[in-house]
């Protein structure tokens, strides 16, 4: 196989190359440019594990000249690891040669024999440590860049929470462990007890004031299942507890929905922040219901959006599992921490005939 540059592999180097993969008696095979063709021009055997052997490589480079270096790995010995040695001292039409031409040697040789390579432009980059250095740098995770991270904490904080990844708004928790326990204002406290003492359709919205992590109360107001989803913040992440009489259960009764509302547009941090708390929200709503002694049901499922403009009577029944025929799903009567998923995994496509 020739190179951009025409320099090709050499017979010699064919041969001293198959030779050693054979052998399994060399563990370095220099080889340099020599006259337009690559060719073999120093081997050394192995003396010691691979570790050991590597520090001796440098015995066989020169400071100033390039070459590349074929070096058998221990485990497994069938394996190699290319080393591109073009120093930064050398003359600047050599590195263009060497650097031009190395893909034909491996190419030549046969890929498939190199699981490694690497690339050195001073003989300090080479050695034992400087290989496990190169090793260790293979096997890291690649580096993330800010919004990574910034999305990653969402995901560790979404299960510290005891959830699945947030997916919009057929999300569903599976398993539910205490979150982050935030400080409630006396507004919001008050407002979720006057909730659960009503009897009209009424909607409480909570916020979270980040410096402080406390509940804080943004609205409260009768509506109707009608005017939902325009009584929920657009653009910040909010939790909301509305207050829904309806005759879909037998007997009918008044309910009061969880909602968790968290918008695609909203800064990274406000959704860390309102998904690591969501399930604590929820229990403390149910610790004070019940110790308010109220007569209204708290559901068994919260709904969760990223859009709040779909929330509407049809869009609860089915986040909620209530039966078309006026009877609850399944584990309706279930806790609110014991949240299930109300959907199965999908059909794969029908074999075609």
């Amino acid at each position: 196989m020739s190179a951009p540059t025409g320099i090709e592999v050499s017979p010699e180097l064919s041969s001293a190359f198959s030779e050693a993969v054979e052998s399994r008696n060399i563990r370095f095979l220099k080889i340099s440019i020599q006259n337009e063709s690559l060719v073999p021009s120093h081997t050394v055997a192995p003396s010691g594990t691979l570790e050991e052997d590597l520090d001796r490589l440098t015995d066989i480079l020169d400071d100033d000249v390039p070459a590349y270096v074929l070096v058998r790995l221990d485990n497994p010995q069938s394996e190699w690891l290319a080393v591109y040695y073009v120093p930064d001292t050398a003359k600047v039409r050599d590195k263009m040669l060497y650097a031009a031409t190395r893909n034909t040697l491996t190419k030549s040789l046969g890929s498939a024999h190199f699981t490694d390579n690497i690339f050195a432009t001073s003989k300090a980059d080479l050695g034992s440590e400087a290989y496990a250095k190169h090793r260790r740098h293979i096997v890291a995770p690649p580096p993330m860049s800010a919004r990574e991270k910034e999305m990653e904490a969402v995901k560790a904080a979404e299960r510290e929470a005891g959830g699945r990844s947030y997916e919009g708004s057929r999300a569903r928790q599976n398993h539910v462990r205490q979150g982050v326990g935030l400080k409630w204002s006396n507004e919001a406290q008050d407002a979720i007890k006057d909730l659960g003492a009503a009897e009209d359709s009424r909607l409480v919205v909570l916020s979270i004031d980040p410096a402080t992590e406390t509940l804080l109360l943004s609205s409260t107001q009768e509506i109707d299942v009608s005017g939902l989803g325009n009584a929920i913040p657009a653009t910040d992440p909010s939790y909301a507890f509305f207050a829904w009489p309806h005759s879909l259960t037998s007997p009918p009764r008044r309910e009061i929905v969880p909602i968790y509302s968290c918008p695609s547009a909203s800064p990274v941090r406000h959704r860390m922040l309102y998904s690591s708390a969501v399930l604590s929200v929820v229990n403390d709503v149910k610790e004070l219901l019940s110790s308010s002694g109220s007569t209204s049901t708290l559901a068994s499922r919260k709904v969760e959006t990223s859009d709040p403009l779909e929330l509407d009577e049809k869009y609860l029944i089915s986040e909620l599992g209530l039966g078309s025929a006026g009877a609850p799903a399944q584990g309706v009567q279930a806790e609110a921490s014991d949240i299930k998923p109300k959907f199965a995994r999908p059909k794969g496509p029908g074999r075609k005939r």
